[in-house]
């Protein structure tokens, strides 16, 4: 996957970029990172990118001019990325947006600033999304975000395939509990089950653990999650009431 992120500050992904997983993505193949500073797009001698807003109001708003000459600079065609704007107003970015991002050989990420972009740069770009009802500085740490999720899903960028198809929210529910070595620390044991060696007695203590999970943290994630006859009995017995002790 080619993923570019236009940014004024590309110096800012230097050294994630450059660490952990997305650096062996890219050693593998699986991606490759493209950034452009929208700076060399203004045509002015103070390389000007923002402006005050027409009609008054605070703060400052990116022009439209580089920020399209930028974007018109990327690969057109077939090699032509999707490209994407993060702004508050987008729609959610999740995981199954994750999952479709990935799926596509590019992606351009657009980082906004100050108060927000030209409302007329909206025209040049294929969809918006936000990370969630929060301010930040810059739309620089929304694209790692959107960067790391969604390379992580390309085939190739991680060293086990599984661990993708595992993680929370993969099938529409919180990751179940994990657990390593020691068995016991400070008077908490590892759930017997785990150390069984019982792969389908496993699989479902996992299964279960997950939709308790969900249920506590995150219900409303149960509405929309792929959930079998089974799993409705597991969550229904959560409900049922205990049944009274003998007196």
């Amino acid at each position: 996957m080619q993923i570019f992120v236009l940014s004024l500050f590309p110096e800012f992904f230097a050294s994630p970029l450059a660490t952990t997983m997305l650096r062996k993505a890219q050693e593998r193949g699986a991606a490759d990172y493209t950034l452009v500073d929208v700076r060399d797009f203004t045509t002015d001698k103070h390389r000007m990118t923002d402006d005050t807003p027409y009609g008054g109001g605070s703060g400052m708003v990116m022009k439209p001019e580089p920020l399209v000459a930028a974007l018109e600079s990327l690969p057109a065609g077939d090699a032509a990325p999707r490209r994407i704007l993060l702004t508050p107003r987008g729609a959610r970015f999740s995981q199954a947006t994750a999952a479709r991002l990935a799926t596509l050989p590019g992606i351009a990420l657009v980082c906004g600033r100050y108060e927000g972009v030209d409302e007329r740069v909206r025209d040049f770009v294929d969809e918006e999304l936000s990370l969630g009802d929060f301010v930040l500085s810059g739309g620089e740490i929304a694209a790692l975000a959107v960067i790391d999720a969604v390379v992580r899903l390309v085939p190739g960028a991680l060293g086990c395939a599984a661990s993708a198809a595992e993680e929370s929210f993969a099938d529409g529910l919180l990751e179940y509990p994990q657990y390593t070595r020691p068995p016991e620390f400070r008077g908490r044991a590892v759930p017997p089950v785990l150390l069984s060696g019982d792969h389908g007695a496993i699989a479902r203590w996992r299964r279960h653990e997950a939709l308790r999970r969900t249920r506590e943290s995150r219900p409303d994630l149960l509405a929309t999650a792929a959930l079998d006859d089974d799993d409705r009995r597991f969550l229904a017995g959560l409900d049922a009431p205990a049944e009274p002790a003998d007196g």
